[in-house]
């Protein structure tokens, strides 16, 4: 079994109480890496680390840092291989999805270091005798706590415009899937980046996400995970007034109209919310669909799904492997019992594969109404619901009937007809006649209780900087 330590003032290290914990394989149900288990004291020394190494870094010339962000863009990139194997193995992702998640890494580290030069305050107009100009400056340390679901590149989201904006950070990935967010700790010290401005502590929530939240000495908090736990930590952030960034659940929808390209929206429906075994917040798990192209539509989708690949995640050929635990199992297959038993139809899928590790055979429900536990809460696994909708004002008022609102899709050939869509669906991401919710240079994140703030974009960048209004008398 493999081993690995906290990432801490530029080195690895056991945890203060000596812990470990085992990291299962998914596809296997067997461990395969041994993980010290951080707690309160570990975030201490971390964030110790971090605040003592924060000044210089923040202080050194935006050039200087984007170097050293983009020198761990070209790490990455050698290293790309490893990153993806890594990855595959701790998720269950299929190897070619890991693959393109870890070439996304380094262009997230690419875009950053080449932003960051750019990136600065304005100056502004002032009565006569004055100049006034803003500053963008670096938040200090900052608590970064990530999901399981997409570990390394989500952490990654959160890495690189902290550290091109000059902060230090405290990194807390999930139990379940730790090892990208080490491997790529390594990269970023490997680059250049100093002792103390990247420490990586895993742990239990409990004990390492709370101890990052409450320690004073930690002025920003990201996170990304789900609802409930986000609230718990605006709640306990609210105390010392920490600025928080919020991405949390979801429960897309997916609008196909009468015009739509049935075909195409059957494969595009399929694969955003099979992809990661529907383990997505973005994952498009409610489809509804116009009266008129139902059964065409659900014929089509179902034969997609039908065809999904489930399988070995280093096959190739895999387009599913398996959920990441037992329980998360259990959880999709407890939903899709519920939506049996309230009177939807399972039109396909939902077995259990007979083989280890934690693998399903991914679900179509056809007959559901907005009324059902499977169509208003988040199942997080491959479970897709069917609905109907008479016309566009019904499908609006459909696909915003959820607490949610993080990603839309929109299939139709009438150009006006998807631009008032994208306007009146709440939601921070709407695709029209795609499943695509992420693009590096644009802004992601959630309205409602899909959370605040924003991944992504110049509007990340920004969300690492405090804002400075410096006024200067220049009269005679």
């Amino acid at each position: 079994m493999e081993s690995a330590g906290l990432f801490i003032d530029g080195a690895q290290r056991p945890a203060a109480s000596g812990a470990t914990h085992e990291v299962t394989d998914p596809a296997t149900g067997q461990p395969w890496l041994e993980v010290a288990l951080g707690g309160a004291e570990d975030v201490d020394a971390a964030v110790a680390a971090a605040a003592r190494a924060v000044g210089s870094w923040s202080r050194r010339p935006a050039p200087e840092r984007a170097a050293i962000v983009r020198q761990a863009a070209a790490i990455a990139r050698e290293r790309h291989e490893h990153l993806a194997q890594t990855e595959s193995r701790d998720v269950g992702k299929p190897i070619n999805d890991a693959r393109v998640e870890m070439a996304s890494v380094a262009d997230v580290f690419d875009f950053y270091a080449g932003v960051v030069r750019g990136f600065g305050g304005e100056t502004l107009s002032v009565p006569a005798g004055g100049f006034d100009y803003t500053l963008r400056q670096a938040v200090g340390v900052v608590g970064l706590i990530t999901p399981w679901n997409f570990p390394g590149l989500i952490a990654t989201w959160k890495l690189a415009p902290a550290l091109a904006a000059g902060n230090a950070v405290v990194l807390k990935p999930a139990l379940l899937t730790p090892a990208s967010a080490l491997e790529i700790a390594s990269i970023l010290h490997d680059a250049g980046v100093p002792p103390g401005i990247i420490n990586v502590v895993p742990g239990r929530g409990s004990a390492v996400g709370e101890a990052i939240v409450g320690h004073a000495d930690v002025r920003k908090i990201a996170f990304t995970g789900s609802t409930e736990v986000g609230i718990g930590i605006q709640q306990a952030a609210a105390a010392s007034l920490k600025r928080v960034t919020l991405e949390l659940g979801g429960k897309s929808p997916n609008i196909i109209f009468d015009d739509a390209d049935l075909e195409a929206a059957a494969v595009a429906g399929v694969e955003a919310v099979f992809g990661n075994a529907g383990q997505d917040c973005c994952a498009r798990s409610r489809i509804i669909v116009a009266d008129e192209v139902h059964d065409a539509f659900v014929e089509a989708l179902v034969a997609a799904a039908e065809d999904f690949r489930v399988g070995d995640p280093a096959d190739e050929d895999t387009q599913m492997g398996p959920l990441v635990s037992d329980d998360q199992r259990q959880t999709a297959l407890d939903y899709l019992a519920s939506a049996r038993d309230e009177g939807a139809t399972v039109a396909c899928g939902g077995q259990v594969l007979d083989r280890s590790g934690y693998f399903m055979r991914p679900a179509v429900v056809d007959d559901a109404t907005p009324e059902m536990t499977a169509v208003r809460e988040e199942i997080f696994g491959p479970v897709v619901t069917v609905l109907r909708f008479g016309d566009e004002a019904e499908a609006v008022a459909m696909a915003n009937d959820t607490p949610y609102g993080l990603s839309a899709s929109v299939w139709t050939r009438d150009l006006g007809r998807a631009h008032r869509m994208a306007r009146d669906i709440e939601a921070g991401v709407v695709s029209v006649n795609s499943n695509s919710s992420v693009h590096t240079g644009a802004p992601f994140g959630g309205w409602k209780q899909s959370g605040y703030g924003r991944e992504l974009g110049l509007e990340s960048l920004r969300a690492y900087t405090e804002l400075k209004n410096v006024y200067v008398d220049i009269s005679p």
